[in-house]
C-alpha cells in the first residue's frame, strides 16, 4: 500500500510542475479554451431557440391492434450508435491480437522499473490511473454532443453524470483487455484461438443485423430490430454502457448502477487474470512503450516521417501459410507487401473506411434525406478510383526484374499471379460495400454482380493501359509519347461507346441497374482486347534485353 501511495505522491507533483508550467505560460490554454467556448456557444443558441417552443412529449401512434407502432426513426439511431460501438469494440480486439498495449512513458520506464517496487503494484496502479484520460475524453464528448441535443432531451445533471459514465467505463475497460489478451498470449501462444473467436463474434453480430433485416417487410426496417431491443443492453461492454447511458429515458437509478456494478466485476476480474498470468511483463511492455514514444514524436516533428510510416504492419511478425513454387512466388511478394501495408492483406482500413461511407449514404437515402442518386453517385466515383488504382498498379510491378522471366512458369500464370491479389481485394471490398447497401436502400439485386464485374473491368483496363506500353516500349520517351495516343484512343473507342450506350440505357429505362448494365457491357469487350494484347507483349519479353 505504501507503493501505491508513492506512486499517487509522483503523479501529484508532476501534476504540481504542470500547472506551474501552465501558470508561466497561459497559451498553452488556448485551445481548450476554444473548445469549451465553442460547447457554451452551442448552449447557448440551443436554449435561445428552445424558449420559443415548448416542449410536449409525443403520444405514439397505435396500429390496427391497438399497439403503439415501432418508432423506427429512434430504433435506427440505437442501432446505428450500437454498431459503431460494436465496430469499434471488434476493431480493438482484433488489433488485440496484433499489438500490445501499455500504460506507461519511456519515463515512467526508466525510473519505475528498476525501482525496488512491485511489478504487480506498478501495473495494478497504472492501469486504474487509465481511467482519468477516458473520463477526461468522455467529458469533453458528452458536452460537445449535449450541446448539440439539448432541445431534443431534458438534460439535467444526473443524465449528464451516467451519460460520462458510461463512455468513460467503455473506453477504459478496453485496454485492460487487450493487455490481458497480450498477456495469455504470451504466456499460453493462443493468439489464433483468440483471432478466430474475434471473427466469429464478428460474424454472429453481422448477422443479427442480416437477419431481422431478410425478415422484416423491408431491410431498414428490421436492420437493427435485434440490437437496438432492451435485452442487448446485457451484451458485455456495449450494452453495459448503453443501459448506463439510457437512464436517460428509464430514470432507474438502480439498473444504471447495476450495469456500472457489471464494469466494475468486470475490471476486478481482468486485473486478477492480468496480476496472475502477466509475471514480469516489462519486455513486452518496453517495445509498445517504445512504439508509442516514436509515434509522438513523429507527430511532433521531431523526426523525419519515412515512406513507410504510413503501413500499419511495417515491423509485425508474419506468419504466412506456404503459398507453393513457381508463378505463386508473385502472388506471396505482393501478400507480403500488402500485410505490412495494413491490418489484413485483403481488407484494409481505407477499404473499410469506403465501405462505412457507403452504407452511410444507403442508410441516408432510406430515410429519404436524399434521393439514392447519391448512392449511385458514390458507386461511380468508386468505379473511377479503381481505374486510376489500376494505372498506378503498374508502376511498382516485378516486370523489369530478371527473374520474372526466370520463373518456370506460363505467362498466364505469371500473369494471374501478378494480379491475383488485387482481384482478390476488389471482390472481398465490392461484395462488403455493394451487398448491404442494396439491402438497405432496397435496390435492384442485379446491382450487386454488376458492379463487382464492372469495378474488376475497370481497374483491369486501367491497368492495362499503363502495363502495354512499359513492356512494349524500351525508350522512356516513347512510352511518354505514346501513352496518351493509347489512351485518347481508348476513351474514344472504349469508354464513349461504352458510356453512350450506358446513357441510352438509362434514358430508356429511368434506372441505375439497365445503366450499369450498358457501361459494364462495353468495358468488357475493352479489358477483354487489353488483356488479350498484354498476354501476347508479355511472351515477347523474354527476348528483350533486361
Amino acid at each position: 500500500m505504501n507503493e501505491i501511495r508513492l506512486l499517487l505522491r509522483k503523479d501529484i507533483l508532476i501534476l504540481i510542475n504542470n500547472i506551474k508550467l501552465i501558470l508561466r505560460n497561459p497559451l498553452r490554454l488556448l485551445p481548450y479554451a476554444g473548445i469549451v467556448g465553442y460547447i457554451f456557444f452551442m448552449y447557448f443558441i440551443r436554449m435561445k431557440s428552445g424558449g420559443d417552443s415548448s416542449s410536449s412529449q409525443e403520444i405514439p401512434e397505435l396500429d390496427m391492434n391497438g399497439l403503439p407502432e415501432v418508432n423506427f426513426a429512434m430504433q435506427n439511431v440505437i442501432g446505428a450508435v450500437t454498431l459503431l460501438a460494436l465496430a469499434f469494440l471488434i476493431y480493438q480486439l482484433f488489433r488485440a491480437t496484433k499489438n500490445n498495449v501499455s500504460f506507461f512513458k519511456m519515463a515512467d520506464v526508466n525510473l519505475l522499473f528498476t525501482a525496488p517496487v512491485k511489478p504487480e503494484n506498478i501495473l495494478i496502479y497504472y492501469m486504474g490511473r487509465s481511467i482519468l484520460p477516458s473520463l477526461g475524453g468522455a467529458l469533453i464528448f458528452v458536452a460537445y454532443a449535449s450541446s448539440q441535443a439539448y432541445e431534443t432531451f431534458d438534460l439535467t445533471v444526473t443524465n449528464i453524470v451516467f451519460l460520462i459514465v458510461a463512455v468513460a467505463l467503455f473506453f477504459f475497460i478496453l485496454s485492460p483487455i487487450k493487455f490481458l489478451v497480450y498477456t495469455l498470449n504470451t504466456k499460453y501462444d493462443v493468439m489464433e484461438y483468440i483471432r478466430s473467436g474475434v471473427i466469429v463474434l464478428a460474424v454472429l453480430l453481422a448477422g443479427m443485423i442480416v437477419i431481422p433485416g431478410l425478415m422484416a417487410e423491408k431491410f431498414w426496417q428490421g436492420m437493427f430490430a435485434w440490437i437496438s431491443s432492451p435485452w442487448f443492453d446485457f451484451f458485455p461492454l456495449v450494452g453495459w454502457s448503453r443501459g448506463i447511458g439510457s437512464y436517460l429515458a428509464h430514470d432507474n437509478v438502480i439498473l444504471s448502477v447495476g450495469f456500472i456494478m457489471l464494469y466494475g466485476i468486470a475490471f476486478y476480474v481482468i486485473l486478477k487474470l492480468v496480476i496472475r498470468f502477466a509475471g514480469y511483463y516489462y519486455e513486452d511492455v518496453l517495445e509498445a512503450t517504445k512504439s508509442n514514444e516514436e509515434k509522438l514524436e513523429k507527430v511532433k516533428g521531431k523526426k523525419q516521417v519515412g515512406e513507410s510510416s504510413y503501413s500499419l504492419n511495417t515491423k509485425k511478425k508474419l506468419a504466412l501459410p506456404d503459398f507453393g513454387t513457381g508463378a505463386k512466388a508473385f502472388y506471396w511478394r505482393n501478400y507480403v507487401h500488402s500485410s505490412r501495408q495494413d491490418f489484413h492483406p485483403l481488407f484494409g482500413l481505407y477499404s473499410l473506411i469506403m465501405v462505412a461511407i457507403g452504407i452511410v449514404l444507403a442508410v441516408l437515402s432510406v430515410f429519404e434525406w436524399f434521393s439514392h442518386y447519391f448512392l449511385y453517385g458514390y458507386l461511380l466515383i468508386m468505379l473511377f478510383i479503381y481505374f486510376f488504382a489500376g494505372i498506378g498498379r503498374a508502376n511498382v510491378g516485378d516486370l523489369k526484374k530478371p527473374f520474372f522471366i526466370l520463373v518456370p512458369a506460363s505467362w498466364a500464370s505469371k500473369f494471374w499471379n501478378m494480379i491475383k491479389l488485387d482481384i482478390l481485394q476488389i471482390t472481398l471490398f465490392c461484395i462488403a460495400l455493394i451487398v448491404p447497401s442494396v439491402l438497405i436502400a432496397g435496390l435492384n439485386w442485379f446491382i450487386i454482380p454488376l458492379f463487382l464485374f464492372a469495378t474488376i473491368e475497370i481497374y483491369l483496363v486501367g491497368f492495362g493501359i499503363n502495363i502495354i506500353p512499359q513492356i512494349s516500349l524500351d525508350e522512356g520517351w516513347d512510352r511518354k509519347l505514346i501513352k496518351p495516343f493509347m489512351i485518347g484512343g481508348i476513351v474514344l473507342f472504349g469508354f464513349v461507346p461504352s458510356f453512350a450506350f450506358s446513357l441510352i440505357a438509362f434514358i430508356v429505362s429511368k434506372q441505375f441497374v439497365w445503366a450499369l448494365f450498358g457501361g459494364t457491357f462495353g468495358l468488357f469487350f475493352v479489358a477483354a482486347i487489353l488483356m488479350h494484347v498484354t498476354l501476347d507483349v508479355l511472351k515477347r519479353l523474354e527476348f528483350k534485353e533486361v
